[in-house]
């Protein structure tokens, strides 16, 4: 591999949706180098071209089948001969042992690990390029860094080869396990009893010591696996990383200089604002795409009216124990960043297809979903119930025809988010 003619790094866009645009967003706000690629790209040898492999967040178990068996032997392949991967999140499952093997571990089975934390919180780091130039937090009077981890996995290590880059601090009061703020728990609450509730693990303490971020080898390849989001919005820290992780793992790469010395772009990630002065979308385009929007943010504004939600952050919404939150935030986030990138290009005859087949799918979704979103509303009135468990017959129906019955997507809701994921890749590719 002859590192000094190779490009910097290949972000594989495949099911990561929500994530992976978050974590496009987060690199091109950092000036950092990178080619968005596919699945397909890889099964066709694309990796030779690269020094590094990244994966963003999103359903492991999902990109595994996206890949396929072509995929994973040339992302090992890759690795093997000296490419570097780095997996966030989904990311870093897709590289354990549940995954294609990269390193010697596994995740946690979700009875014996905290499966819904969400938020801040603080890191153990130990010495390495990656953490240069943190900040510690003055507020909490606490000297290490404090990042952010959205619904994590937790690995099981007993390889003594890996190296423990961070593990898990405490979690800030900010934060929520399940739809449970961490501070109003810890000061007026009981964490047990709430498990006794729930049925689940809780409390955040149970993570503290736990590893959160590790690198090892595969052949002659580096992989760094991170359950931190580095690419949260607005993450100064995270930000910091992600340039630390670029320089150590793209080194040797042609295009390194060209951003060492970069100034980040000015990302506006709350600006949505459609179609101003717009000389390109026809007005039978505008009309469409208005009407997805207007779609999308009424179902957002009917769950924040009947408190099942609001937004934590610019790209993510907290919900309450017994909706799918994280699913309607997807759909919000890509119909909207769908319309502003649509804002300035040109829509011809293969996107107006594309785009009408959205909205035969999406327009029948959202009225299923307003429906579902009021009935789990007031089964919540009658007693406890969460995204999977509710005696309500009508609920279940719904349910199942827009998610299945799987965590993972599936159901009405893949199909939409598959074709919306699509056509938002031909949009960016477009401006690459």
């Amino acid at each position: 591999m002859k590192s000094e003619k190779l490009k910097p790094t290949a972000f594989l866009w495949d099911e990561s949706f929500l994530w992976g645009l978050m974590a496009y967003k987060a690199l091109k706000n950092a000036c950092l180098p990178f080619d968005l690629i596919r699945a397909e790209d890889i099964k066709c040898g694309c990796l030779k071209n690269y020094a590094v492999l990244f994966v963003p967040g999103g359903w492991a178990s999902n990109k595994l089948k996206t890949l396929g068996d072509k995929g994973t032997t040339e992302i090992k392949k890759f690795v093997r001969n000296g490419g570097n991967y780095l997996g966030f999140c989904g990311g870093a499952g897709l590289a354990t042992l549940d995954g294609i093997w990269l390193l010697n571990i596994r995740r946690k089975p979700t009875k014996d690990r905290v499966p819904s934390f969400s938020g801040q919180i603080h890191l153990n780091i130990t010495e390495h390029r990656i953490w240069q130039g943190l900040n510690s937090s003055p507020i909490t009077h606490h000297s290490s860094p404090i990042f952010h981890a959205w619904w994590p996995s937790q690995f099981l290590i007993d390889d003594k080869n890996l190296r423990i880059l961070a593990t898990y601090g405490d979690a800030l009061p900010d934060s929520f396990s399940s739809d449970l703020n961490v501070g109003d728990v810890d000061a007026n609450g009981s964490w047990s009893e709430m498990e006794k509730i729930y049925k689940i693990n809780l409390d955040p303490e149970r993570l503290k010591n736990e590893p959160a971020v590790v690198e090892g080898n595969f052949g002659k390849g580096r992989v760094i696996l991170s359950l931190i989001h580095f690419d949260t919005p607005d993450d100064a820290n995270g930000a910091g990383v992600l340039k630390n992780l670029w320089e150590y793992l793209t080194e040797n790469s042609y295009e390194l200089k060209k951003f060492k010395n970069s100034k980040p772009e000015i990302m506006n990630l709350r600006g949505l604002s459609l179609f101003a002065d717009n000389n390109y979308c026809n007005q039978k385009e505008k009309s469409s795409l208005n009407e997805l929007v207007s779609s999308v943010n009424d179902l957002i504004n009917l769950g924040i009216r009947n408190f099942l939600w609001f937004w934590r952050n610019p790209m993510l919404l907290q919900w309450r124990r017994g909706v799918r939150g994280l699913e309607y935030c997807t759909l919000y986030i890509l119909t909207k960043e769908i319309a502003l990138l649509s804002n300035d290009l040109t829509i011809n005859e293969t996107k107006e297809k594309m785009l009408m087949q959205i909205r035969s799918l999406l327009i029948p979704f959202v009225e299923k979903a307003n429906k579902l979103l009021l009935l789990e509303r007031f089964a919540m009135t009658n007693g406890h119930i969460t995204y999977e468990a509710c005696d309500t017959p009508q609920i279940q129906e719904i349910r199942k025809e827009l998610f299945s019955t799987s965590k993972s997507h599936g159901g009405l809701f893949k199909e939409l988010i598959s074709e919306l994921d699509n056509y938002l890749y031909c949009l960016i590719a477009e401006r690459q």
